[in-house]
């Protein structure tokens, strides 16, 4: 049975920090370096980051959960006039069942109704392909492109991506 728990505890976020490694490393690697990944990693998922985003930034964490086990996981960030969503990865073993439309619209799209915001906003790196496929087929609308320097030489080169609620 599909379902998502939110990240709370310091266990929780280690297990976190853990799968998004194994994740990002078997599917990023299509579209950026090791070394970036490994960059992005330490910058963006490594445990120390993602307790200060959820204390400091109004970030949420959720496991996506199959039979009891952590198939993947979503960040959302809490922002002033919408919804960012941050991440959202999948294992390989289960990708393309449809995991990612559940927890969208199981779990984001209502968090967002529920907080009252408007909208939901996302980036995505203008050359993972199979995910742009996905946001389009959920129904997001690419905005604009952006890139951003990210320090040690990497830049993201993404679309930014809204969808209505």
């Amino acid at each position: 049975m599909f379902d998502w728990t939110k990240v709370e505890t310091d266990e929780q976020i280690k297990e976190l920090a853990t799968l998004a490694k194994e994740i990002w490393n078997e599917y990023s690697i299509c579209f950026i370096s090791q070394e970036q990944i490994d960059y992005m990693l330490e910058k963006f998922q490594s445990e120390q980051v993602m307790k200060d985003q959820m204390k400091f930034q109004r970030y949420q964490y959720y496991f996506l959960e199959e039979d009891g086990e952590n198939i993947g996981y979503f960040g959302i960030q809490l922002q002033k006039d919408n919804l960012f969503l941050s991440k959202i990865y999948i294992k390989k073993g289960f990708r393309g069942k449809g995991y990612g439309k559940k927890a969208f619209t199981n779990a984001i799209v209502p968090i967002a109704k529920e907080l009252e915001l408007p909208k939901i906003t996302l980036t995505v790196n203008k050359y993972n392909l199979p995910s742009i496929m996905v946001y389009e087929r959920l129904g997001f609308d690419r905005i604009k492109s952006q890139e951003t320097d990210i320090g040690n030489g990497y830049v993201m080169d993404d679309y930014i991506y809204e969808y209505t609620i």
